[in-house]
């Protein structure tokens, strides 16, 4: 699934591509959990300009000059794509046309890539939101008796950090990921909060510089820690991987908390 670095980078082509182009038709294929009509989508967006498209939490939020948004969550294994005249990729969920013959598709084999006409605002706050600083995340941890990476996984207390990214965050802060949450003394938490800044920003960059015209798929070759093609951290110590229904990469370089 794209995580938070992959959505920025996305959205960032995504808006340069698209910003200030008129849609002209919308084209609902597949969108099995879309929250409105079919009819109210198109009569909503339909004949709108396109003000621009950014990334919240794991969604990509397509705003309209009226101010209608709309949020498209790829899910596992959806993709955008960039078309010109009809769409020829399999499996498309949704299409957008534009007036100048151009438009955007968004496909998922599994079908459940879903679109949502303005989503209802969320209370989590962004993982690279001001509001998710190491004072939110105090307030946070002190309550919870759960290991750090499943907080950090859980979309409604902070939005936007997948699997892979709460490996690279907890090394980068040097936390266990198997720490317990109300363990972890407040100076690592203000550290927490800064890696998490630091590691997400870092990525995105990484993505873009090379794959610099991504709107799809996952970059991952750069990553430290959760990397199948790695062996040691930077640091020299060995990764070790927990198996389960999601790999946990860490090395014993993290403090553990508990």
């Amino acid at each position: 699934m794209p995580e938070l670095p992959d959505l920025q980078a996305f959205s960032y082509n995504l808006d340069k591509k698209l910003a200030g182009k008129t849609l002209k038709e919308v084209v609902i294929v597949n969108a099995k959990k879309l929250n409105v009509s079919h009819l109210v989508l198109k009569e909503t967006l339909e004949g709108q300009k396109l003000d621009k498209i950014y990334r919240e939490g794991k969604e990509l939020y397509i705003k309209f000059n009226k101010g209608d948004i709309l949020g498209l969550h790829l899910m596992l294994h959806g993709k955008l794509f960039f078309i010109n005249g009809k769409n020829a990729n399999k499996y498309p969920v949704i299409e957008l046309y534009f007036s100048d013959d151009t438009g955007l598709v968004l496909t998922d084999f599994q079908g459940i890539a879903t679109p949502t006409l303005n989503p209802e605002e969320k209370d989590a706050p962004d993982a690279l939101s001001k509001n998710a600083g190491a004072d939110y995340l105090q307030s946070i941890l002190q309550k919870k008796k759960t290991n750090i990476k499943t907080i950090l996984l859980d979309q409604k207390i902070i939005r936007g950090i997948g699997n892979a990214y709460a490996d690279e965050i907890l090394w980068h802060a040097g936390i266990s990921p198997f720490s317990i949450s109300n363990k972890i003394p407040a100076g690592k938490v203000a550290e927490l909060a800064k890696s998490i800044n630091t590691v997400l920003k870092d990525a995105e960059k990484s993505i873009l510089k090379s794959n610099p015209d991504i709107i799809n798929g996952e970059v991952r070759d750069f990553m430290l820690i959760h990397n199948s093609k790695k062996t040691h951290s930077p640091t020299g110590a060995e990764i070790k991987i927990k198996e389960a229904s999601r790999k946990t990469y860490y090395t014993d370089e993290q403090a553990l908390f508990e």
